[in-house]
């Protein structure tokens, strides 16, 4: 059996054999069904007419069968034999053979027997009685073939009926399967659209129906690991530039003073041996780029469970100061698309900021949002107000230099260049009473 290639096609084709199996099912019982009515209606007809039969004949003393005329009685005569015993009282002038298994069935009692004859016939012996001992016999004759006709015909018909339901079904089970599969189409070449040129747009939160809200996470979960696979590899390209920066102009340097001018041999020899160890490093970090190319690296990169490293931090911030600190993070686990130690260096000095100023308590909050995750840090201490919103991450900047607080005013400015560099932000929300900071950071 030949598959179909796409999955609407199969889809499709389960539909049209599931419903055939059960049309089939249907127009065999139908079939059956039909044809026992047909032959419980012709054994109705004769069983009548051999009764209606039997109301013109008299059964005298030792015996006898007197049959009675009847007026207008050709139609009740036709295919009516009357035997008194074995001897033929009355009969209809039919061939041979049908007059034959007439005979057979006087004196056998009552039942039904079809005919040997070409036509198909169906048979009835109505048994006469005297007393309890038969005396005589009345056998109802009928052809079955308007009976098998109508069988035949409702066969076909059922067939032809069955045909096109399938047909029917296959077209709408196709059309029905192509539009709830439309939105995987577009869903699909979206996401292959954004991991080729933009791997910052997410399908979110819209209302969908239930399983493509599962595909869009999932969707989504993959393309927030490519991003952070990507921002990974930027990351990693920029360390490696920078550190083979310095070496590499270190060598340059050399080369053009041991090129330029006339040099001792101790000068000579310092100069070869800081040539030979900027190649060394040079080396190094090759053969560390070229590990960690080669590296079988199960999760991915530059990704982090954001509820186990907030409860990290919260922990070691509990075990060294008074105020209360709380955690909520919701769904959990909730990953974000930077590595751990760059979720650690920008939240630390945000919660490091709210801890310095609360009154008495600190509240931790993390949510995914559109294509976001949103870390809030409420405090309840002064706050800020809203002219001061933007300049509490100028570099030096503090709120009251006579707070007694310690602190050089660095640690919001760094948290934000850190999160920029990263696809994220740290910004201030003013409240009428403490400081709210929120911390957005690329999902993973």
């Amino acid at each position: 059996m030949i598959r179909p290639a796409t999955l609407r096609g199969r889809l499709a084709l389960v539909g049209v054999l599931t419903v055939a199996a059960w049309v089939a099912v249907l127009t065999v019982g139908f079939n059956v069904g039909l044809t026992h009515r047909l032959h419980s209606q012709a054994d109705d007809l004769l069983r009548a007419r051999a009764e209606a039969t039997a109301a013109t004949v008299d059964v005298g003393p030792g015996g006898r069968i007197d049959v009675r005329e009847v007026p207008n009685d050709t139609a009740l005569d036709t295919g009516i034999w009357i035997y008194e015993g074995h001897r033929l009282v009355e009969g209809d002038n039919s061939p041979v053979v049908l007059r034959d298994d007439t005979a057979a069935l006087a004196g056998q009692g009552e039942r039904f027997r079809d005919a040997r004859s070409t036509t198909p016939t169906r048979l009835y012996a109505l048994p006469l009685s005297l007393g309890h001992h038969q005396v005589g016999t009345i056998v109802a004759a009928t052809s079955l073939d308007p009976y098998q006709r109508t069988a035949r015909l409702a066969q076909v018909g059922s067939i032809v009926l069955a045909a096109l339901l399938l047909a029917g079904v296959y077209v709408m089970a196709r059309l029905t399967v192509t539009r709830s599969l439309a939105p995987v189409d577009r869903m699909a070449a979206q996401a292959a659209e954004w991991s080729a040129h933009d791997a910052t747009q997410r399908f979110g939160t819209a209302s969908r129906p239930d399983e493509l809200a599962a595909l869009a996470l999932s969707l989504d979960g993959l393309l927030d690991r490519l991003s952070a696979v990507l921002r990974h590899e930027r990351q990693l390209s920029a360390e490696l530039s920078h550190e083979l920066r310095t070496p590499l102009a270190h060598i340059v340097a050399e080369t053009e003073l041991l090129i330029g001018r006339e040099r001792s041999a101790e000068e000579a020899a310092r100069a070869h041996g800081a040539i030979r160890d900027s190649a060394d490093r040079m080396g190094r970090i090759i053969e560390t780029l070229l590990l960690a190319a080669r590296a079988d690296i199960v999760e991915t990169p530059g990704r982090c469970a954001v509820d186990e490293v907030l409860a990290s931090i919260v922990a070691r911030r509990r075990a060294e100061c008074a105020v209360s600190l709380s955690l909520s993070v919701e769904p959990s686990p909730l990953y974000c698309g930077i590595s751990t130690d760059i979720l650690e260096r920008i939240v630390s000095p945000v919660l490091d900021n709210a801890v310095r100023y609360a009154s008495g308590q600190v509240r931790l909050t993390a949510r995914r949002t559109e294509n976001l995750v949103e870390i809030r840090v409420r405090d309840d201490g002064p706050g800020l107000a809203r002219d001061d919103a933007e300049r509490a991450f100028t570099a030096g900047w503090r709120g009251d230099p006579a707070d007694l607080h310690d602190g050089a005013g660095l640690g919001l400015p760094l948290a934000r260049r850190l999160a920029r560099s990263v696809g994220g932000d740290v910004g201030n929300v003013p409240v009428g009473k403490g400081a709210i900071f929120l911390v957005h950071l690329p999902t993973g």
